[in-house]
């Protein structure tokens, strides 16, 4: 097992890791002259945007209500229709029990008893699952893998899965698209795209971008050849669901997308093209904060926000479950031939990997997990001398997890941390991890948020969003010491590909 406690020195105070170079990471001072020249030159996109330049979003629609004038409305039908219309069912009841309304006895009896009925039903939810009662701000705050969601400029960014392009939702629920050979920044807004929880690119398209908001999934066309800054309403598609979604996780062929939300216990699976949809329940999970999908779509790894971690196998939609007893899933991810996952539980201070078979079991309908997860690494808390002599307190729980394309780097963000720990990671012959550094922001930042850019054919290249609103690029050279197994979906474009070749000779 590993252990922080094995970790090289910290960079010393004022200092910026800026790469890994011989197998160890390189940090420099930011106030050396030479500083910027000794940052590695990469031709990938700057995203730095502060937080006075990003302008709040939209609060919620009863403070804009109190802005406008309501009309009067004397007539009894006419206040029902407007209850209804603003607060739903519930606002209809209350406004028929008011007093001063000639309401029939018997209509006010009915709306007195189905009132009280929803209450109590709502009672017992919450009793269970307290998070229903927070506003959907706050359990989307509560429920990101993001450090800061309310205050963080930087809300989550998404690589392209095949093509150098970044997409990045900022505080005001607008999205940036960055392209590496191009200058042209596209603008995606829309009256449905509030409370960004959530973005994922469509694999195998290259215009594709769902977003995760409150109350629906928008999907935007950004076509890559098209010069506009501003795309219009007819390149969005808006798929309406009830609560505020916070995970989004397309299958590797591009065809369905599933979407969850803490507010319900029930995964959406849609069908894009036709926009049919089909709801799949997670009975007992409390509601769903997390989806990660296997690289080899085989699996998807579904969050809940109850103490098991359930694993369905995507053939025959069986399932397995591990209970973790202390708490949730916080984090987790594949190792990129899918047969490990790794996963932190909320409360605890270690990573547990969980290894599954591959072949014969998918085809029969078996999720094929092993029977307990293993810890493999320790993040407790402990103090560690840096670079500079000064004493440091590291580790902590984690708070986001994500592993390179290699398999040969593990990025692990730890909360109230400004640090990010990195791991160097075997999976062949026998899983291992080895400790790697610290990667380490600018004094006063903290990291946010993080993800590995999919297609670095140098060895990783890692892209950290911080509390200042900047996007750092770290990249990681080494030599790959073990080539992954190739995906069936890799292997099926392998093999078309090569038969078309063959066709053409």
């Amino acid at each position: 097992m590993c252990s922080l406690a094995l970790f090289p020195p910290p960079p010393p105070r004022g200092h910026v890791t800026l790469c890994e170079r011989n197998n160890e990471l390189i940090a420099a001072d930011v106030e050396d002259p030479q500083f910027t020249e000794q940052i590695p030159r990469l031709s990938f996109p700057t995203v730095y945007f502060p937080r006075d330049s990003v302008r709040t979003s939209s609060g919620p629609e009863s403070t804009l209500h109190a802005a406008f004038l309501n009309q009067p409305c004397n007539s009894f039908w006419r206040k029902t229709a407007r209850a209804w219309r603003e607060a739903g069912l519930v606002g209809l009841l209350e406004e028929i029990l008011h007093p001063e309304d000639k309401v029939p006895s018997w209509l006010m009896s009915a709306s007195k008893g189905a009132l009280n009925l929803y209450r109590w039903l709502i009672s017992m939810r919450t009793l269970f699952h307290p998070h229903y009662l927070i506003g959907h701000e706050e359990m989307v705050s509560k429920f990101s893998q993001v450090t800061d969601w309310h205050n963080s400029p930087l809300r989550v960014f998404a690589w392209h899965p095949h093509t150098a392009k970044l997409a990045v939702a900022l505080l005001d629920d607008s999205i940036r698209i960055f392209y590496v050979k191009s200058r042209t920044v596209p603008v995606l807004r829309h009256r449905c795209q509030r409370g960004v929880a959530d973005i994922a690119w469509r694999p195998m398209a290259a215009a594709g971008l769902a977003v995760a908001c409150r109350g629906a999934v928008v999907i935007w066309q950004v076509e890559p050849s098209s010069l506009s800054t501003r795309p219009s309403s007819c390149c969005v598609q808006v798929l309406s669901q009830s609560g505020p979604v916070t995970s989004l996780a397309w299958n590797p062929h591009g065809e369905m997308l599933i979407a969850a939300s803490p507010a319900s216990s029930s995964l959406k699976v849609w069908e894009v093209a036709t926009e049919r949809c089909i709801t799949l329940p997670v009975h007992g999970a409390g509601g769903i904060a997390n989806l990660s999908w296997s690289p080899d779509g085989a699996r998807l790894l579904v969050a809940t926000l109850s103490p098991v971690i359930r694993v369905y196998e995507t053939l025959t939609w069986n399932w397995e479950r591990w209970p973790t007893l202390s708490g949730r899933c916080q984090s987790a991810c594949w190792s990129p031939d899918g047969s490990i996952l790794l996963f932190a539980v909320q409360g605890e201070h270690v990573i547990y990997s969980l290894k599954f078979t591959t072949g014969a079991d998918e085809s029969q309908g078996i999720v094929g997990g092993s029977k307990a997860a293993a810890i493999c690494a320790d993040v407790s808390t402990f103090e560690i001398e840096s670079a500079d002599g000064r004493s440091v307190k590291v580790g902590g729980e984690v708070q986001m997890m994500t592993w390179d394309s290699t398999g040969e780097r593990l990025a692990v963000l730890l909360r109230g941390e400004n640090k990010i720990a990195i791991f160097k990671t075997r999976t062949h012959p026998l899983f291992e991890l080895l400790p790697c550094g610290f990667v380490q922001g600018e004094e006063g930042t903290v990291p946010q948020l993080m993800s590995f850019f999919p297609t670095f054919g140098k060895g990783a290249l890692l892209t950290v969003g911080w509390s200042n609103g900047r996007l750092s690029h770290i990249p990681f050279s080494f030599v790959v010491g073990h080539k992954v197994p190739r995906s069936p979906l890799e292997a099926t474009e392998l093999n078309r590909s090569q038969s078309l070749f063959s066709q053409m000779i």
